[in-house]
């Protein structure tokens, strides 16, 4: 069992950085992969980007690629998720979730979930 906590969103402007975190709870988080994943007003949950339990090899959904830069601590059980140059269209509910399984782009495979974390961005 894994519980996750984001933090680290708010209101920022166009232009700006933000970095949330994803704490997590449990012996075992070193073992699964991390994902985080937006959810816009109306809109879909979707893939922002993942990476395994050895922090290597993290992939991104396209339009973050470049922008965004998700690491993850397995001292401290938390994953990161460093954004930059943010945009209007960034604005979201941010979730990291986590999975026993190699990492996945998939929403279904992810077994456990934040609360979420808003973020805003002004124009």
């Amino acid at each position: 069992q894994v519980q996750l906590v984001e933090s680290g969103g708010g209101l920022v402007q166009a232009g700006a950085s933000l970095r949330l975190s994803c704490a997590a709870s449990g012996r075992t988080f070193s073992s699964y992969t991390m994902g985080w994943f937006r959810q816009a007003p109306g809109k879909e949950r979707e893939f922002v980007g993942a990476v395994s339990w050895s922090g290597g090899d993290p992939h991104y959904a396209d339009s973050m690629k470049g922008r965004f830069t998700i690491s993850r601590d397995n001292a401290k059980n938390t994953v990161y998720l460093e954004m930059n140059s943010l945009k209007p269209e960034d604005t979201a509910v941010y979730y990291c979730a986590a999975t026993g399984l190699r990492s996945s782009s998939v929403r279904m495979r992810y077994d456990y979930w934040g609360q979420g974390t808003q973020v805003t961005v002004s124009s």
